[in-house]
Parts: structure tokens; C-alpha cells; sequence
């Protein structure tokens, strides 16, 4: 007999300090992050998979392709439908594997996993995400290595769900650094027309507008540092009503952000996610902020949490 293992495989806890975060082994997903107790992100349990997505890494793309369809050099690929009712390929390979651990310290923790060439997906990746904690909050390191003989794109992306410890969802206040926003179908919530400004009650987001009554799961670009920015980071944020929250910054190369705005997360009803993306849903067909990476190249980049 063995002790049966969590759905979402070992557990990886880092601390330094007040700051405390939870890594899970099988994709490699956030799945605590608190300082002095409070929780900055919305958790859930080691037995179980992430509810919506929770924490998991996205990659080699964010959010959907339509049909699972694109082309690589003119040569049609078929991803694996993952979005069946809709008829979708969501959220990249890595989800559901069990990433390797290559170091574990007391405040640092680094995973990487293979993407091999596969049915739709034809050239191989290696990547990593490091996650380390110090007084300031979370810092999260990704590269993405080209394994393979030719050139490819790919896209990356994150799906924490922040929180304002423990205020309600509904009594928090979103502002976003972005400052378009891509329309998508109500069917399958793929890009309908080409992004648009913000218009109307949406540019209340740059400012800061209450989740009361918000009801989404869309795709805003142009997500950029504030030109006074010294760090030269995006910053969006997510305040209680005394006005402590926990930002989520990222590097420039996070241009697009997907917020979704869930009605059942499990033990808290109303959550949000807040996904900083490389690029927007359907990016492999459009091409829109596509990455490319010549064989044997390696990218890096990062985001994190900083509660204030």
C-alpha cells in the first residue's frame, strides 16, 4: 500500500519571512500566497484540480484556439479539443503534467517540463517557472527554450485568481492598465472584430471600478507600464474598501490581460481572475503578439504579486 496522491501531485511550500506561497507539482500552479495569513490569492485544496483554471501556467498559448486549427509555416497542426463544448483548444499542453522540481529552497522553488512534438503542436519546448517569496511579495520567473530544428511562435500565460484578503469579491475595486479591449462571440469567446478602445463605463477600469454587478471574461490589450513608472512594470490591482489589495504586476511583454469573473468558486461564490497574457485568445491564427523563437533561443520573463 501507498499514501494516495493529491490530485494536483507534491506540494512545494516557500517562506521567508511573513510570506508564505504553495507550488504545485502537477502544472506547476500557484495555489497559496499569503503574507502574515492573509490570502492574497484564492486557494483551494491539494486533492483536488484547480477550480477554473486556479494558478496554472499557459503554455504554449493563453486562452483558445478556434477548432484547435493553425498553421505553421503553412502547414496545418490540429490541437486536441480541451474546450469541447465550445470547440476550443485552451490554456497550452502543460496543465495537466507533473513538472520536474530542479531546486527547492526555503524561499524559492523552480519547475520546468517538456513540451514534446506532439499532434498540433510540432516543435519541442523545454520550460521553466521559478517562484520565489521575500518581504516585498511573489516574484515569478518563466523561460521558454526551443528545442527543435526550426523557428516557432508560441504564447504564454498565467491564471492566478488575486484576492484582497478577506474582503468579499463583490466589495473590491479592479484597475487595470490596459486601455483596449477585444470583442469576442457570446457563443465561444473568440475574437469577433478587431480590438477597441475603452469606451463608456469600461474606462472606469483604468481608474478603478467596483466588481458589484461585473459580470467577465475578457480579453483587454494594451496593457502597458504608466509613463512615470520607474520599474517600467504593468500594474493592475484589485483594493478592498480601506483600500488594501495585491497587485499583480508584469513585465512589458504582458500586453494583453483576460479578466474572468467566476460565480462558484469553490468556498468563496465570486472570485476573479487576473490572467496577464502575452498575447490574445486565438493568437496562433491571428498572429497578434505572437513570439517567436529561433531553435536553440530562450526567453524569459516575469510577474508577481505584491500585496500593499
Amino acid at each position: 500500500m501507498h499514501d494516495p496522491v493529491p490530485a494536483t501531485g507534491r506540494q512545494f511550500e516557500i517562506v521567508s519571512g511573513a510570506a508564505r506561497a504553495v507550488v504545485t507539482e502537477v502544472g506547476a500552479a500557484l495555489r497559496v500566497f499569503e503574507v502574515d495569513g492573509v490570502p492574497h490569492v484564492e486557494s483551494y485544496p491539494a486533492d483536488r484540480l484547480p477550480p477554473g483554471g486556479a494558478g496554472a501556467v499557459l503554455v504554449p498559448w493563453p486562452n483558445r484556439v478556434a477548432d484547435g486549427r493553425w498553421n505553421l509555416e503553412g502547414e496545418p497542426q490540429q490541437l486536441a479539443l480541451t474546450e469541447p463544448a465550445r470547440h476550443n483548444a485552451i490554456h497550452g499542453l502543460l496543465r495537466h503534467t507533473a513538472w520536474t522540481v530542479v531546486e527547492h529552497a526555503d524561499s524559492t522553488v523552480v519547475l520546468h517540463a517538456m513540451v514534446p512534438a506532439q499532434p498540433g503542436w510540432p516543435v519541442p519546448l523545454l520550460t521553466s517557472v521559478g517562484y520565489a517569496v521575500d518581504d516585498t511579495g511573489l516574484t515569478v520567473t518563466h523561460t521558454v527554450e526551443n528545442l527543435g530544428a526550426r523557428a516557432t511562435p508560441f504564447g504564454l500565460g498565467v491564471h492566478p485568481y488575486p484576492r484582497a484578503g478577506g474582503a468579499a469579491t463583490d466589495d473590491c475595486t479592479l484597475r487595470l492598465a490596459a486601455s483596449s479591449i477585444l470583442p469576442v462571440d457570446a457563443d465561444r469567446l473568440l475574437p469577433s472584430r478587431p480590438p477597441r478602445s475603452l469606451a463608456g463605463d469600461e474606462v472606469e477600469l483604468r481608474t478603478g471600478r467596483r466588481l458589484a454587478g461585473l459580470l467577465l471574461d475578457t480579453a483587454f490589450g494594451g496593457a502597458a507600464p504608466a509613463p512615470d513608472d520607474p520599474a517600467q512594470l504593468v500594474r493592475h490591482t484589485l483594493a478592498d474598501p480601506t483600500g488594501h489589495g495585491v497587485e499583480l504586476w508584469a513585465d512589458p511583454v504582458f500586453g494583453w490581460v483576460q479578466v474572468y469573473t467566476a460565480e462558484d468558486f469553490p468556498g468563496r461564490g465570486r472570485a476573479v481572475a487576473i490572467e496577464p497574457m502575452t498575447c490574445p485568445p486565438d493568437a496562433l491564427n491571428s498572429g497578434t503578439d505572437l513570439i517567436t523563437l529561433a531553435p536553440g533561443e530562450t526567453w524569459i520573463a516575469r510577474w508577481g504579486l505584491r500585496p500593499f
